[in-house]
């Protein structure tokens, strides 16, 4: 069973001007003559991590984190203008452009997976190959699995604190409930709303071992914004229309991919894989029994370092 590769630090960093206020954090790591990999982090908000690193061959890959705008690193943290879905699809362009990078190849989880396909979608020459993790489609019904009516009545007890963060007859709908909530005048209020969806994010995500802890006045500005991300590409509906990423499929048939899905996935069901899979029938598919949602535990690691390890050969051959 393969593990994470050793610690390593970047080579490079720097900030990508975006023509807007956003300034987006970029680092270079492993082999600066390598195979060229971009890293898509999930969230939206969630930004990348040193382990992320670790997927990939230090001494083949040309390793590209980058934390999305308002995220991470990336300047100014939980900035919601000129910040949508096709934004994060130029910026990736963008940097491509600046590195000199003629083809990299894809490396998404979960929102990162829907980032990836949309990217090669819009660019598919520029692809030389995916790793699609936890699918996430950016569809209303999955939305609406995490947030309105599916994964609450697994975890109903958890369901029922983020329903009474918000007024009463503000729970019809929840969503715009919880945003009137963040994004208005009540201090109280939006660090109840943040807490109870971080932790509500927490349970569907980790399962029973998840427990929130604190309280209210230990919910930072910081984790508000980051909320206030989330809701904010939730409300817009990622900023994609219905059903287009598996509409677009067709010109991502050339491109050599592998889906990996947890079938113990509660945030990303793994229908939403199968979808994909059907619409991309050259893939390589892969279940995992006993994974969920994160891209953690032995079974995940050994299926994505087994994926990254598995393209070297397809790539350089």
């Amino acid at each position: 069973m393969k593990t994470f590769y050793l610690e390593i630090s970047p080579y490079h960093t720097f900030f990508l001007e975006t023509g807007t206020q956003h300034a987006v954090y970029v680092e270079q790591s492993g082999n600066p003559d390598g195979i060229p990999v971009i890293f898509l982090h999930g969230g939206p908000c969630s930004g990348t991590k040193p382990d992320h690193r670790r997927f990939f061959n230090p001494d083949v890959y040309r390793i590209i984190l980058f934390d999305q705008r308002g995220c991470g690193l990336s300047l100014p943290f939980g900035e919601l203008e000129n910040n949508t879905t096709q934004d994060l699809v130029d910026d990736m362009e963008l940097i491509r452009l600046h590195l000199g990078v003629e083809q990299w190849l894809l490396f998404g989880g979960s929102w990162g997976a829907a980032l990836a396909l949309l990217y090669a979608q819009q660019q598919p020459d520029k692809v030389m190959g995916m790793i699609i993790r936890a699918v996430f489609l950016a569809r209303q019904q999955d939305l609406d699995w995490f947030a309105k009516s599916g994964v609450n009545l697994i975890y109903p007890e958890q369901w029922q604190r983020l329903l009474e963060s918000i007024p009463e007859h503000s729970r019809e709908e929840l969503m715009v409930g919880l945003c009137a909530a963040l994004w208005g005048d009540d201090e109280v209020a939006k660090r109840r709303v943040a807490k109870e969806w971080m932790a509500w994010g927490g349970q569907v995500a980790l399962g029973n071992d998840y427990m929130p802890n604190g309280h209210n006045e230990h919910v930072t500005e910081k984790m508000v914004k980051q909320v206030g991300m989330e809701l904010h590409y939730a409300k817009h509906h990622y900023f994609v229309t219905k059903n287009q990423i598996l509409e677009n499929c067709a010109v991502l048939g050339n491109i050599p991919t592998i889906i990996i899905h947890g079938r113990q996935d509660l945030v990303c069901p793994i229908e939403a894989s199968m979808k994909l899979h059907q619409a991309l029938p050259e893939a390589e598919y892969i279940i995992l029994p006993n994974a969920g949602h994160i891209a953690q535990g032995a079974e995940m690691i050994d299926a994505l370092v087994s994926a990254t390890d598995k393209f070297i050969d397809k790539l350089l051959s």
